[in-house]
Formats: structure tokens, C-alpha cells, sequence
């Protein structure tokens, strides 16, 4: 619908950004930390851009007083960051380390210092390896009581300065990527298995948040989820079927798990007629249906458009990891969706669409389905980035930022509660699988697949523009 005039963005709207520990942190080894399953899977041949590892990543560990500097100068309302679960308990579940939990205490006193509220991430899949060795990780239910152990003694140390919590971190991306293509970690090619390790992912992620109320904050508490709302291809009815059919297995199947504690049933008969039903106990859904959270989390990049796919069709396609424009081989299900080129709107070159109508609809379709309030927990742009003389013309990010923003402005006038949006990411940094070449920040880091350089930070052109956005409170989007 259209608006004869947009409703102001709230006076405590969280502008805020985003990064994950793996990914800024680097010192991989120090002060204690742990191995976990990331340090161990970039060290394996082929897995990664140029065999990159977040073993320096962008240093943030020893220079995250200068980020945060940088992010007071710039307005910052919100930063988002994880924690290290391999910080916290480097080698067991009874052992503490106390120099881990003094970092984050230091970084979040520093963030308060400068009036930036912390909005912490128990889990960006980064657990620790031993859990993985002792017994598989996420497929044993052992994990539900050890994430548990771990979010509780996080809550109890930062509880009092934490308002803002995200449990899990796309759950979604981090099961399917590890157990059904296997460019995650364990590296599992076996659905029967993905569907076990997110149904105990599911429960951890109750557990904890069962666990934040009982010990008495006031905190608001949910997890993140990577939300790509389906389009058919065109109004064929079997491709409009297609659609429902992705957003039923993509999108509901995590959401309504976290909203109402129940799988939906058109997905839950589809994974029992294909012998890929989770095994449950009775009391597993009192657990689901106690972990409603506050609000859902979204990391919102892209919409994906879907046809019809026979049972004989199109199987597990290619991401493209390498920049390549095109390159992308896109997949599906058979029986239930492919994926297909949308001709209407714009690629990034990661073949990522670049659609921010798709945002306000990703947040319509949650409001009228859950009613939760929506944190948006990343949102941005990765492109290759050129540092001229001390300079950053990154007009694109400009562009592509302002849009999404004035979409949730929209849907905030359609009547949909916002608390904030984390763009994606602060400063550049690891990019999983693509190295240090595709760039998000707002802040340049200096550094490469093969060098980290001095690892000296420069300002682009989009930090003085959020800036001014957060300044004027997005009354200057265009």
C-alpha cells in the first residue's frame, strides 16, 4: 500500500551495526581461548577463499577500543556483537575462563561508556571443537543442556549492563550449510542428520531463553533468523504452490518453532513421508512452547523466486563464493521448489538480489503471522571495495542502505513494530567462505587474503552518511 506520509522512525530507534567474533576478533589462541570448529574447518584445503582463517581476522581483540571510538564519533545507537563460546569454556563445560569473560566485560563497559547499547549473540556458529569431538555437537541432545550452561553463566555475568539478547544466529544457515552442503562446519552431507542436530538446535535455543527469564532480567531475548521471502516466478498456480512450498520449508519451519513452539504441520508430514522426521520426546514441546521469544530477529540480504520442481528436477545447486557475476547454479528440491532467476531486479556480484521491497515484506509477513516485534539484526552490502588516496566512494553501500531503510520506514508506517536495524557489518571483515574481498563495513580495514597488513582503519563514504541518518533519525533518507 501507499502512504500519503511516512510515520517518523521511534526517538529510541536502535541504529546500530553488526559483526560476529569469528569473524573480527582474530586472536585465536590467546588469553586462554579454545579451539573451536571454525579454527579447525579453514584449515582444511579447499574449504575457504584463498585458504583465509580469522586467526587475525581484523584484530578487533586488541583494537576494539578504537572501534568502538569510531562508533561513538559516527552516532552508533546499537552494536551487535558475539561471543566466543570457546572464550568462555576453553577445553570443558566446568572450567571458566576468567580472561575471556574480562574481554567482553571490557568491551561492553566500553560500548556503555560511549552511550552504545550492546546487543549480544550467545551463538554465531562458532562452538567449541571438543563439544563437536565428545559427541557431534549439535546432534546430541547433550548440546541442549551445555548451550544452556553457557548462556546461563553469560547471562549472570553481563545481565545487569545487557538489554538486548540474540540466542541462535541464522540457525537456519548454519544446519543447512553444515549438514546438508557441507561448506560449514562438520562438513555433513546428510539431511536425516541436519534435521536432528536443528531440532536440538531448537531446544537449546528455548532452553536458553527459559533460562534468561528464570533468573529475573528484564532484558528482551530472541534469535536471529536469515529470513529470503519466496516470490513464484509468475501466476501459474503450480509455481504460486511452489512458492508456499519454499516458504513453508524455508522460513515458517524455523519461525513458527520459535513463535509458537510447533512445526508446521505441512512440513512435519513431508519430512515423515520422506523418513526424515527428527526423533522427539513428549516433553520436547513444552520446552518449544515455554522459549517464545521477545522479538524475532531478522538478517534480511535478498528475496529468492521459485518455480514448480518435478520429483525427478533440479537438486542441491552451487552458491557463488567467488565474486564471479553469474556463476551462481541455482538449485532446489525436487517435488517442492527450484530456485529461478528474477528478471526484475538487480545483482549484487555475488548473484545476492537486491531487492528492498522484499524487506518490507519479509516484515509484514512476520508481523501478520507472529505479532512479535522485529530487531533487524543485519542487513547490507558486500562488494568489493577500493581504497583511493585515504578514500572510499562506496556510493553503492549509500544507495543499497538508504533503500532497506526506507523500506522498514514503510513498514513501520504499514504498522509494524521495528526496535532497530544493525546493518552489516561495522567494519569490514572475514567473510566466511569468501575472504577478506568482499567487503560490508562502514569502516575499511586495510588488509588482505594474503597479508593483514597494518590493518589500519579508514572512514567510507557510508560512515559519514549513517552518520547523518542516525543524526536526523532518517528524516534525510532519500
Amino acid at each position: 500500500m501507499q502512504h500519503k506520509k511516512m510515520k517518523d522512525f521511534p526517538e529510541d530507534f536502535l541504529w546500530g551495526s553488526a559483526s560476529a567474533a569469528y569473524q573480527v576478533e582474530g586472536a585465536w589462541d590467546e588469553d586462554g581461548k579454545g579451539v573451536s570448529v571454525w579454527d579447525t574447518f579453514v584449515r582444511l584445503p579447499g574449504k575457504t577463499f584463498k585458504g583465509t582463517n580469522g586467526d587475525v581476522a581484523v584484530d578487533h581483540y586488541h583494537r576494539f577500543k578504537e572501534d568502538v571510538a569510531l562508533m561513538a564519533e559516527q552516532g552508533l545507537k546499537a552494536y551487535r556483537f558475539s561471543i566466543a563460546w570457546s572464550r568462555i569454556f576453553p577445553h570443558n563445560m566446568q572450567e571458566v575462563n576468567e580472561k575471556g569473560l574480562q574481554f567482553y566485560d571490557d568491551l561492553i563497559d566500553e560500548l556503555l561508556a560511549n552511550h552504545i547499547e550492546p546487543v549480544v549473540t550467545l551463538y554465531h556458529w562458532d562452538i567449541p571443537q571438543y563439544l563437536q569431538d565428545e559427541y557431534l555437537g549439535w546432534e546430541s541432545r547433550q548440546i541442549i543442556e551445555d548451550f544452556t550452561t553457557y548462556a546461563e553463566a553469560v547471562f549472570r555475568r553481563y545481565g545487569d549492563r545487557v538489554n538486548y539478547w540474540v540466542t541462535l544466529n541464522e540457525q537456519n544457515v548454519f544446519i543447512s550449510h553444515g549438514y546438508l552442503m557441507a561448506t560449514h562446519p562438520p562438513a555433513v552431507k546428510d539431511p536425516k542428520r541436519m534435521y536432528q542436530a536443528n531440532h536440538h538446535a531448537n531446544l537449546a535455543n528455548a532452553s536458553a531463553i527459559k533460562k534468561y527469564r528464570s533468573l529475573g532480567f528484564q532484558g528482551k531475548i530472541g534469535p536471529s533468523f536469515a529470513y529470503s521471502p519466496g516470490y513464484p516466478i509468475d501466476a501459474r498456480p503450480e509455481n504460486v504452490l511452489a512458492a508456499e512450498n519454499f516458504d513453508e520449508l524455508n522460513a515458517y519451519f524455523w519461525m513458527d518453532v520459535y513463535a509458537k513452539g510447533e512445526y508446521p504441520s505441512v512440513i512435519w508430514n513431508w519430512l515423515e513421508e520422506n523418513d526424515l522426521l527428527p526423533e522427539t520426546l513428549p516433553e520436547d514441546f513444552e520446552v518449544l512452547k515455554a522459549g517464545k521469544p521477545d522479538f524475532m530477529g531478522v538478517n534480511y540480504y535478498q528475496t529468492a523466486t521459485v518455480a514448480a520442481n518435478p520429483l525427478d528436477g533440479v537438486g542441491i545447486g552451487t552458491p557463488n563464493y567467488s565474486g564471479e557475476k553469474g556463476s551462481t547454479e541455482r538449485g532446489g528440491i525436487p517435488g517442492v521448489f527450484k530456485e529461478v532467476l528474477n528478471p526484475f531486479v538487480e545483482k549484487t556480484n555475488w548473484d545476492w538480489d537486491i531487492d528492498p521491497v522484499g524487506l518490507r515484506i519479509a516484515l509484514r509477513r512476520i508481523n501478520s503471522r507472529y505479532g512479535l516485534p522485529i530487531l533487524i539484526t543485519e542487513n547490507g552490502l558486500g562488494e568489493y571495495d577500493k581504497l583511493e588516496d585515504g578514500e572510499i566512494h562506496d556510493q553503492y553501500r549509500i544507495d543499497y542502505l538508504n533503500d532497506h531503510a526506507k523500506a522498514v520506514q514503510e513498514a513501520i508506517t504499514d504498522g509494524v513494530t521495528v526496535l532497530g536495524y544493525c546493518t552489516w557489518s561495522y567494519t569490514d571483515l572475514l567473510s566466511w567462505l569468501n575472504g577478506y574481498q568482499k567487503r560490508y563495513g562502514f569502516v575499511y580495514v586495510d588488509r588482505d587474503e594474503d597479508s593483514p597488513k597494518e590493518l589500519k582503519r579508514y572512514k567510507k563514504a557510508s560512515y559519514y552518511w549513517y552518520k547523518e541518518l542516525i543524526e536526523k533519525n532518517g528524516k534525510n533518507l532519500k
